[in-house]
């Protein structure tokens, strides 16, 4: 009998040794998954950019930069190679660039199912941005806002340029033609505000 007290209490001391071993190591590997999470906790997007490159048979290119300031967000950048005039230009739903034609990226943005409109419109798509103007040279310098879109919600989507104006009224995307140009919308390097810089020289097919 005293046998076995012996053993007993030899094994409850051995327990407790190593429960003292365990806890402070249990307690590190809590604080350090804890810090881990906390260092992957991710903010709300304040910049994004996008980077149009042409579709199959076309030469257009860009580059956008996106801004969220307040309840508005702001775009600014320049596409080149454009005909002068009008040209359609929109945030369409996926950020899809496997087909040549750009048709893979989905139609405009609506995640309230408006109809297609103008971006001064009552109802109107979220991606809806009308027309950017092309000068002699095919350079149309972009400045548009808007309040029905937050960044957060547009990054991974696509920016599309199209062929023809944008008549602001034909549903189900204003009669603008094909897609010329298009660029995922990311997450811009805020260290990098140069919207001028031309991308790579590549194609999407």
């Amino acid at each position: 009998m005293k046998r076995t007290g012996t053993l007993m209490m030899t094994r409850l001391i051995a327990c407790a040794l190593a429960l003292g071993v365990a806890l402070p190591a249990l307690a590190q590997q809590a604080n350090s998954a804890d810090k881990h999470k906390h260092d992957h906790d991710v903010k709300k997007p304040t910049e994004g950019v996008a980077v149009l490159l042409p579709t199959k048979g076309n030469d257009v290119r860009g580059v956008i930069l996106l801004r969220q300031e307040g309840d508005t967000v702001h775009l600014r950048g320049k596409v080149w190679n454009l005909s002068p005039g009008k040209h359609g230009f929109h945030i369409h739903q996926f950020g899809d660039l496997r087909a040549a034609d750009g048709k893979s990226a989905g139609g405009h943005f609506s995640p309230n199912d408006h109809p297609h409109g103008g971006p001064d419109d009552a109802k109107h798509h979220a991606g809806d941005f009308g027309n950017i103007t092309a000068n002699e040279e095919g350079v149309a310098m972009v400045e548009k806002q808007s309040k029905d879109l937050k960044l957060h919600f547009a990054i991974g989507r696509a920016i599309v340029v199209h062929e023809k104006a944008d008549d602001l009224k034909s549903q189900p995307s204003g009669d603008a033609g094909a897609r010329i140009a298009i660029g995922v919308i990311g997450f811009a390097n805020i260290e990098d505000h140069d919207s001028a810089r031309a991308p790579s020289d590549t194609s999407v097919r």
